[in-house]
């Protein structure tokens, strides 16, 4: 058995802001994935790199590689249609191999502790080893191609375009460039906005010759290469700009000429200081695994947790049954590894300055793309970003609220035309130019909302608030203002529409409901905070005192309706009316209880069987409702039924919301903190009786680590960066230290301890005697 030496986890790094900065503590086998062979498929196999702007998926293969690739921007639509992401294009690496010759020693492998993919083997005496990541700092993707024998690289390199522009070729260089071009619902040239793209690559070798014709560049006896790949547009995320800006030309050619002057180890040192900069914040032990699963590849390490009976892909495309998946292989580092592989991959496509995560994260290679590859916001986009916060990776969070302070306008707009009302609403489908299209869901902007209202959440970030939040929250209140409508006995009710993708169109559908109530809260404690608009508050508190509350049926379930029409054999996807329990805070065990069980009721009538991003959400809901080891039982089917060999999330098809739905559930089942305390361990299933956590955070602005032996809480640190009370509640009886002074002690009967933090001070918090 591996032990992980759960002790570590306590060492503090104080960073200038008084939170932990963090040091990789967790084992390799929980962050790497590795494989015995090159890649043959796209979507179940290949390996994902990304800098937030640009992204890769890496096939690995021996005698032809190839690096399929995207740029965050290449969107064919406007302000009117949502349009789609596109590929951009690919990379293929030819290599010149003797006929017959074959690998040995093969190991293709992402190390998500550094964001460095690589791959080794040897053929015919010589040892090779390619190296790929995506620079953040460089903001350009880099591969380096080596070997232990001088002149083993022989071959040719090829830029292909997915709109079909030319590639020339030049000296140590390939490039190409035009209008987006194709069709997605109508031609490229009628959508209204129309975006330059450009992308090049540049190669450098190490002994041997290279020689650029006829559009591809040859290689000939090298010692190593050096190829970094760099494309964009001329998109500008602001729409009083136009969304354009410079062509993308003098930009590419600036960052690779500054990354052209580096060594390939410089440009490795800053990419990984970088990267973990963030990833390092946190760390997790949910148990031992077994040694020798550690030396498994990835894919077979998944096969064994299955169980003979459980396959990928396994049910209908929409609406999973239940499988049968007893047996499989208990492994606690793969349910780690699946944390923070979507730690990685929101930090490798949501960056500061850049657009959020759409469907795919940044990883697209059609220019078809399931549901447009877009920002669906019925509960997708929404379930991209729960985790961010939590996961101690808030810079990760401002392309989100940078996207959508942008395309309000064109909301606005179109709002207006549509309904004659103030404020913005949201259709489901969204691209980066504001223009949406299928159905008008209303709810869905006040939900969109409740992630930028947690982000302050966690943060305390007034300026953001300030500048971002409230603004948005005060038009969107005015939106609610003149849509709801009184009922005779002066109830407030939302106009007719659906429960997403779900049911009749009717007034005051729990959807709505819900996310109104929660989008005045949010409001009111927005204009709380910044001490304005006193009088609009008071009205917001008025319409929110007035709105149709939740409801019990007749089998005591939470209605879905107004009306008490819900089937209790209704095993949609969707969890609309339950956005009160999650990722809402209207719904609790601890303050509606009577609430908290007609939505277990509810719960237990859709069933366990589900796509991918329903079984996060379901996750999600369970560790909400205090139910450990059903969550657990959720997050155990969710790996056995939705995960391909890569680990990419499936719906199916690839979604990357059921990877970040997972990370989400992970977290709300080690802390809560949505209630106004910081609940220690509120769901944990009995499958994680002994580990520790490391970094996540608090609402309120605190960070939080964890241990726990035998399913209870031995003892915590908590972080605030806030002057500010602090609640703890907790399953067994604490004391909350700072150093050796004692500062307050659990209130035996409440569960909870209240105590005045300081800013940059961290509390141990101890099992009281």
């Amino acid at each position: 058995m591996i032990s992980k030496k759960i002790a570590s986890l306590m060492l503090l790094v104080l960073g200038t802001n008084g939170l932990a900065a963090g040091t990789p503590v967790d084992s390799k086998s929980s962050t790497t994935l590795w494989y015995g062979g090159p890649a043959t498929n796209w979507e179940k196999e290949a390996l994902p790199i990304g800098n937030g702007r640009l992204g890769g998926m890496i096939f690995g293969g021996v005698d032809k590689e190839h690096i399929q690739f995207n740029e965050e921007s290449v969107w064919l639509g406007d302000e009117d249609d949502t349009g789609s992401y596109q590929a951009f294009g690919d990379l293929f690496i030819h290599l010149d191999v003797e006929p017959n010759s074959k690998p040995a020693q093969y190991r293709r492998e992402l190390d998500i502790q550094k964001a460095l993919h690589s791959i080794r083997y040897e053929q015919d005496g010589t040892h090779y080893q390619r190296e790929y990541f995506a620079s953040h700092p460089a903001n350009l993707m880099v591969f380096r191609l080596s070997a232990d024998q001088k002149g083993a690289y022989s071959g040719t390199i090829v830029l292909k375009d997915a709109h079909g522009a030319e590639v020339t070729a030049e000296g140590n260089r390939l490039m190409v460039s035009g209008p987006l071009s194709g069709k997605y619902r109508k031609p490229a040239e009628n959508y209204g906005i129309r975006l330059q793209y450009e992308a090049q690559v540049r190669v450098f070798n190490e002994g041997g010759v290279l020689t650029a014709a006829d559009g591809k560049v040859t290689f000939k006896d090298c010692d190593s290469l050096l190829i970094l790949l760099d494309g964009g547009t001329d998109y500008l995320n602001r729409h009083d700009k136009g969304w354009k800006q410079a062509h993308p030309h003098a930009a590419i050619e600036k960052r690779l000429a500054s990354a052209s002057s580096k060594s390939f180890e410089q440009l490795l040192e800053e990419h990984v200081a970088d990267y973990q900069s963030l990833f390092n914040r946190v760390s997790l032990q949910l148990g031992d695994t077994a040694e020798e699963a550690g030396t498994l590849a990835t894919s077979e390490r998944l096969d064994q947790y299955r169980g003979a009976k459980a396959k990928e892909g396994h049910g209908k495309r929409f609406g999973q049954p239940a499988l049968n998946l007893k047996g499989g292989r208990a492994d606690p580092d793969l349910e780690e590894l699946l944390f923070h592989y979507a730690r990685y991959l929101i930090i490798s496509s949501s960056r500061a300055g850049g657009l959020p995560a759409n469907l795919q994260g940044i990883w697209n290679n059609s220019n078809n793309p399931p549901w447009r590859c877009d920002y669906h916001s019925d509960v997708n986009i929404q379930m991209n970003y729960w985790f961010v916060d939590n996961a101690n990776l808030s810079e990760c969070f401002t392309p989100l609220s940078d996207w959508l302070y942008s395309v309000v306008p064109v909301k606005r707009k179109a709002t207006k035309e549509a309904f004659g009302a103030r404020g913005w609403a949201h259709r489901a489908e969204n691209g980066i130019f504001g223009g949406s299209s299928f159905k008008w869901y209303l709810g869905d902007g006040a939900w969109i909302m409740q992630n930028l209202w947690d982000h302050y959440a966690f943060t305390q970030d007034r300026n953001y608030l300030e500048t971002r939040a409230y603004p948005l929250l005060k038009n969107l209140c005015e939106f609610w203002e003149d849509m709801l409508i009184e009922r005779p006995d002066g109830t407030l009710v939302s106009p007719k529409s659906q429960s997403p993708e779900h049911g009749p169109e009717v007034e005051g559908n729990s959807y709505e409901q819900q996310l109104v109530y929660d989008l005045f809260t949010n409001y009111i404690e927005a204009s709380l905070a910044l001490g304005v608009d006193k009088e609009f508050r008071q009205k917001v508190e008025h319409m929110r005192a007035r709105l149709l509350a939740p409801q019990i049926g007749k089998w005591g379930q939470l209605q879905e309706w107004a009306e008490d029409r819900d089937d209790p054999n209704d095993k949609h996807r969707h969890l609309s009316h339950l956005i009160a329990v999650h990722p809402g805070r209207q719904i609790s065990p601890l303050t509606t209880p009577e609430l908290a069980e007609a939505a277990r009721v509810s719960m237990n009538a859709r069933g366990d069987g589900a796509t991918g991003w329903s079984k996060a959400w379901k996750i999600n809901v369970w560790a909400r409702l205090h139910d450990g080891n059903r969550a657990y039982k959720l997050l155990n089917e969710q790996i056995k039924g939705n995960y391909y060999g890569n680990l990419f999330g499936f719906h199916p098809p690839f979604q990357i919301d059921g990877n970040f739905g997972y990370a989400s559930g992970v977290g709300e089942m080690l802390l809560q903190s949505h209630t106004g305390q910081i609940h220690l361990l509120p769901a944990l299933p009995d499958a994680w009786a002994t580990g520790s956590v490391k970094g996540l955070r608090a609402r309120g602005g605190f960070e939080v680590d964890l241990t726990w032996a035998d399913g209870n809480l031995s003892n915590a640190v908590i972080r605030s960066g806030q002057d500010r009370s602090c609640q703890i509640r907790s399953s067994v009886p604490i004391t909350v230290m700072q150093g050796s002074r004692k500062i307050a002690t659990q209130e035996l009967e409440k569960g909870l301890i209240s105590f005045a933090a300081k800013k940059g001070a961290a509390y141990r918090i101890e099992q009281a005697d």
